[in-house]
């Protein structure tokens, strides 16, 4: 009885919020066509008009329909959005530009984390706010150091500047995913003080959750070849003996269901078994999505490859525009603010404090980080080398925070979506005024920002063209003699070197031509495109 009245207390609510929901995909439709805002900003705004008429309605007591567990964004929301990131990025310029994605979204999180961890730590107490321990401040380091680069690559074209948008894209799924990583290794610090051990064990926690987490991500996919495969092969047996046009009509419906519904839940069997064996689910999910999209998405039938873009994709935006929407109508939850420990003058003091560690957070490993990328990859004809323009560009993409902070900070000071302690209170304040706004500030400003630094039709648009593979590189062989394969050995040195990315990445593409892609599936590459 009690659980039929819970349910019916409910029906209202969440229609009321899945129409708000409906309400936003409808205006970001609308406005697909203004590169002004983006449907995260849109969400933002339809949650804080929603959330006023509530607040309105309501005597000032609350501005939700619904109020939600901290486990709703990580069990439900995150895992189809960084799945998707996997599944949807170009893995062709992904792996070409690995170095510098991998410097930006790993160390440059490290760095990121420790210059806005040891800020806040010097600033918030110099405004009221104390009691947050060091494990706190290194997790509001991780929060703020979570990137959202879409209103950024909503302005940038792949074909006019692939480079800057591989490195864009490439950072902002890799960062997300390391923040989520390096949040779970900081929960496990007990110290008072973070000292030389307390260090080293946040390094080694993370590089174990690193590893294993992406170690089991990788080995899923043999796990999804095979039942896609094995169903496959079922649907044709079964339907072998049949001849005719329905019957054909009906397997391909039949098996692109069961298809699709199969690498749905395979790919969901990956963050569960993660958080099962308390590794980063984040970070699976996301190298089974790369994988999956390499693979087992080509075992599938042509209409099933067709759809699962256009569900992974559709599950993407609708749970991520979820929380833009939950995140406007939390900014104006009145008991929150009225809960909170700072006057209006230290709490915009503190919040300036945080946009500004930010700032300079993210300036302190974009540059310095850049040159090292140019310098790795000086030999060449300089396609890949990282202007002063688009450094700017690339330090901008990454001041917005999104969906990720705001998972992260509820659930680090929140309890089943209620904060009671004034401390936590305040800091998830703080963390929805900096998403909002970075999201609607800087997001207005992203395009005439671009369009100064990198205006359409000109000399500074990305050159970046396609260098065809040297599929020739010297492997050693059994069939020459010693001399010739020490004279190749040198030679695979010498080009491992001079180009570490260049030359991995040629020999991994060999290696998965005649190997991986005839076990595990995937059509036959072009030799004729990088």
């Amino acid at each position: 009885m009690d659980v039929n009245l819970n349910l019916d207390t409910q029906v209202v609510p969440i229609t009321l919020f899945v129409a708000v929901l409906c309400l936003c995909l409808v205006i970001g439709h609308l406005l697909d066509e203004n590169r002004w805002v983006n449907e995260s900003i849109t969400a933002i705004i339809i949650g804080c008009v929603v959330g006023t008429i509530i607040l309105i309605i309501s005597n000032w007591k609350s501005s939700h329909f619904l109020r939600f567990d901290e486990q709703l964004f990580f069990i439900y929301l995150l895992p189809p959005i960084i799945f998707n990131a996997g599944f949807q990025v170009k893995k062709k310029k992904f792996f070409q530009n690995f170095l510098p994605i991998m410097l930006f979204g790993v160390t440059g999180v490290f760095i990121s984390t420790s210059i806005v961890a040891a800020g806040c730590w010097w600033v918030f107490p110099k405004f009221g706010l104390k009691g947050l321990t060091i494990s706190e401040y290194l997790s509001v380091g991780t929060i703020f150091s979570s990137t959202d680069t879409v209103c950024t690559l909503q302005v940038l074209h792949q074909d006019e500047t692939p480079l800057l948008y591989s490195l864009v894209f490439g950072e902002g799924v890799v960062n997300d995913a390391t923040s989520v990583v390096l949040f779970n290794a900081v929960q496990k610090i007990n110290a008072d003080t973070l000292g030389g051990k307390a260090a080293l064990r946040i390094l080694l926690d993370f590089f174990y959750l690193f590893s294993t987490s992406t170690i089991l991500g990788v080995t899923l996919e043999p796990v999804s070849h095979l039942v896609l495969s094995c169903a496959g092969w079922a649907i044709d047996i079964i339907y072998s003996s049949r001849i005719g046009l329905w019957q054909v009509n009906t397997r391909t419906l039949h098996s692109s269901v069961r298809e699709i519904a199969l690498m749905i839940l395979i790919a969901y069997l990956s963050y569960m078994l993660a958080e099962l064996f308390e590794l980063s689910g984040i970070l699976t999910v996301f190298f089974a999505g790369v994988l999956m999209s390499h693979y087992a998405w080509h075992n599938v039938t042509e209409s099933s490859r067709i759809t699962t873009k256009h569900t992974f994709a559709a599950m993407s935006f609708i749970a991520e525009t979820f929380i833009f929407l939950y995140v406007g109508m939390d900014a104006l939850d009145y008991e929150q603010w009225k809960m909170s420990i700072l006057s209006f003058g230290a709490s915009i003091g503190m919040y300036s404090s945080v946009m500004l560690l930010i700032l300079v957070g993210r300036a302190a490993f974009v540059f310095p980080l850049s040159i090292i990328s140019n310098y790795m990859n000086r030999v060449g004809d300089g396609s890949s080398k990282i202007t002063a323009k688009h450094q700017v560009v690339i330090w901008w993409a990454g001041l917005m925070r999104g969906a990720v902070s705001v998972a992260l900070a509820f659930k680090q000071f929140t309890l089943s979506g209620v904060t009671l302690d004034p401390i936590d209170a305040t800091m998830i304040t703080t963390t929805i005024v900096v998403v909002l706004f970075s999201t609607i500030v800087f997001g207005f400003l992203t395009k005439p920002l671009i369009s100064y630094l990198l205006p359409p039709n000109t000399s500074n648009i990305d050159r970046t063209r396609s260098l065809k593979e040297d599929m020739t590189l010297p492997l050693l062989s059994f069939e020459e003699s010693a001399s010739e394969n020490l004279s190749r050995a040198k030679e695979n040195i010498s080009m491992l070197i001079e180009r570490p990315v260049y030359t991995i990445h040629s020999y991994w593409r060999r290696f998965d031509d005649t190997y991986m892609r005839p076990i595990f599936g995937g059509p036959p590459r072009n030799t004729d495109l990088p």
